[in-house]
């Protein structure tokens, strides 16, 4: 059996497109394996995000697809660019050992996302985690055993909040459940330390944390954390990671995009505005403390 290399979701979303243009164009995977000299095979896995598409054989998919739009030709290839990139690159690839096939996707969309809106039920996002806070849960997890993996773990948790900071930062939206704030982690001078640091954070021009207070009810929140990640315009669709009882999952079928939207919209409107929630967050530290 060949060795297959496991999609990405830049892969998958370039492929998922370049299957629609073909059905569209009313062709089949043999005749564009004809356009490019090459098997059916390659032509599905190319659909399925296992393999690269190089340039000249995208512009010849496309030409064969009718795809003329200007704008459409510049986001597919910026999209394959970024695809075929895969991890090769990116800072994260040295702690391979230590990180599943999904969290290496999360940080590589972070790394070209220029946007995050997340809701959190019980822990403090990892963009927003002290080194004390995420060694607490690292460990809690028991996910990774020695003290080696769980350092190394710690410090790709650490080297991922980069993206708050810089030339051009990430946006953070967050709406925290007033339960996050009260979830015992590491003791209480670790969770004073821990929402303090979310407060100061949220000073910054770039992150918008709320916090859905315990009062506000059943809400539509409850059912599980969340983020849905924005693209810039010539780059990819926008995409969710939601978090199960089995793993997280992507979400990229634009119908279940929007309900995350929606979703969020909700919470953020549900939830206190962001300077009380900062006096929320500020109060709480410090009962952690008394």
């Amino acid at each position: 059996m060949p060795n297959v290399k496991p999609s990405t979701v830049l892969g998958r979303q370039l492929g998922d497109e370049l299957r629609k243009f073909r059905d569209a164009a009313q062709m089949s995977t043999a005749d564009a394996a004809e356009i490019l000299d090459c098997t059916k095979g390659k032509i599905s896995r190319i659909e399925n995000g296992h393999v690269p598409v190089r340039t000249p054989d995208l512009n010849a998919l496309l030409a064969a697809y009718n795809v003329s739009d200007p704008e459409t030709r510049e986001r597919l290839t910026a999209l394959a660019r970024k695809a075929n990139r895969r991890r090769r690159d990116g800072w994260w690839h040295q702690y391979g050992s230590v990180l599943g096939e999904t969290y290496r996707d999360q940080i590589e969309m972070e790394a070209i996302c220029d946007g995050i809106r997340g809701y959190q039920v019980q822990l403090i996002p990892g963009l927003l985690q002290t080194a004390a806070y995420s060694r607490a849960i690292t460990v809690a997890s028991r996910a990774w055993q020695t003290p080696e993996e769980i350092e190394q773990f710690v410090q790709v948790r650490l080297a991922r909040q980069a993206r708050l900071t810089g030339d051009s930062p990430l946006d953070l939206w967050v709406v925290l459940a007033e339960g996050a704030l009260h979830q015992q982690v590491g003791g209480p001078q670790l969770m004073h330390d821990q929402l303090e640091h979310v407060a100061t954070m949220a000073e910054q021009p770039n992150i918008t944390v709320q916090v859905l207070p315990f009062s506000r009810g059943a809400h539509s929140g409850m059912f599980g954390p969340y983020l849905l990640l924005s693209f810039p315009r010539v780059s990819a669709l926008d995409l969710v990671l939601a978090e199960t009882p089995t793993g997280n999952m992507w979400v990229e079928q634009e119908p279940e995009v929007n309900l995350y939207r929606a979703l969020f919209d909700d919470a953020r409107t549900t939830a206190l505005p962001p300077t009380e929630s900062l006096r929320m967050i500020r109060r709480i530290a410090k009962e952690h403390r008394s």
